[in-house]
């Protein structure tokens, strides 16, 4: 599923985010020491090497909502960037900090004249987010955000799972 937002394309697909060689930009959902971890991030560093945790630990720590960069080592993508999303229950207010995670790392991305980015369903694992709310958090913020970017021209929600997809395309599909 596909819908336009300004000059942006945004889609979504169900796949493996570390495998998108068409994109330039990934987005890991990081812990905030921006190590190895279990989930998006496990499965990016190790795809990315050893390298990436190298160039991210002066990066470190991060807080939720924030986001930052670093090459993209082993992996087809020239960059990562690495955003902390919040723990549900926990970092108040989840969906403004859940927002920022988006908007932060579309942010960056423009700023470096990056054209496309895939981000995978933040906060929706180990950190409890319900999927259908935090799919409507992400795909709202990024329909906003799109309208002003100058480079980004393709967001792409890569899923892995059949539910994530589901809930993002409900999402993107309730959006004018």
């Amino acid at each position: 599923m596909k819908k336009e937002f300004g000059k942006t394309t945004v889609e979504c697909i169900q796949g493996d985010i570390t495998a998108q060689d068409d994109i330039t930009a990934i987005v890991n959902a990081a812990n905030a020491e921006l190590r190895t971890g279990g989930g998006v991030a496990g499965a990016i560093h190790r795809a990315a090497g050893p390298g990436l945790e190298e160039e991210s630990r002066p990066l470190a720590p991060i807080k939720p909502g924030e986001a930052v960069i670093t090459g993209g080592h082993d992996l087809p993508n020239e960059y990562v960037i690495h955003t902390l999303g919040p723990v549900y229950g926990r970092d108040k207010p989840e969906a403004d900090l859940l927002a920022n995670c988006y908007r932060n790392s579309l942010k960056l991305a423009d700023e470096r004249g990056i054209d496309s980015v895939a981000f995978p369903a933040i906060s929706t694992g180990a950190f409890g987010y319900p999927l259908e709310e935090a799919a409507g958090v992400a795909v709202r913020t990024v329909a906003e955000t799109a309208e002003s970017l100058e480079n980004v021209l393709l967001v792409r929600f890569v899923l892995f799972g059949a539910r994530d997809l589901e809930a993002h395309e409900k999402a993107l599909s309730e959006l004018g």
